[in-house]
């Protein structure tokens, strides 16, 4: 299946993917599906248009999108050499064919050409599926945020990950 950087054409469907993977997995993620779901189409049209938050789909044999995964880039002088992946989502009936680790790899691969040396990301704690694709890709947890998050009236910690490029 093919993987590549996502424009703002590809605006409605990223949208879509992203309020679904929001909706089946609300512990998954820091945002929110009632919040995603307000913003209008323009928001998302204007987020795959930022260099500073390249995003990249996985596309099935259909042409429709199936997966997607973000790099934060961080805004301060200080931190310009550290990224943060986000939104890493594969639809169900698309896993088990390794896109979660060809998105991944793709989004590794362009850091440098950012000038980013690092990477960091957080995921749920007992998303173990998860923390082992990160890990296979080498990155390593660093700790833990108890209660990090409140879903639906539970607290959920999320374990803090990070990779070196260089």
């Amino acid at each position: 299946m093919p993987i590549r950087r996502l424009t703002p054409e590809d605006a409605p469907a990223y949208r879509e993917v992203r309020l679904r993977a929001l909706r089946e997995h609300p512990d998954a993620f820091t945002s929110d599906w009632a919040d995603a779901n307000a913003r209008p189409l323009e928001d998302s049209r204007q987020r795959l248009a930022s260099a500073f938050v390249p995003f990249w789909g996985a596309f099935d044999e259909h042409g429709a999108l199936v997966g997607m995964v973000g790099l934060e880039c961080a805004a301060r002088a200080k931190q310009k050499h550290k990224g943060t992946v986000v939104a890493m989502y594969v639809a169900r009936e698309a896993a088990g064919r390794g896109l979660g680790r060809e998105l991944l790899r793709a989004l590794v691969l362009h850091a440098p050409t950012l000038g980013l040396t690092d990477l960091v990301l957080t995921v749920t704690e007992g998303n173990a599926s998860a923390i082992r694709l990160y890990q296979e890709a080498g990155f390593v947890s660093f700790g833990a945020e108890p209660r990090a998050i409140l879903v639906d009236g539970h607290l959920h910690g999320k374990v803090h990950m990070h990779l070196t490029l260089t």
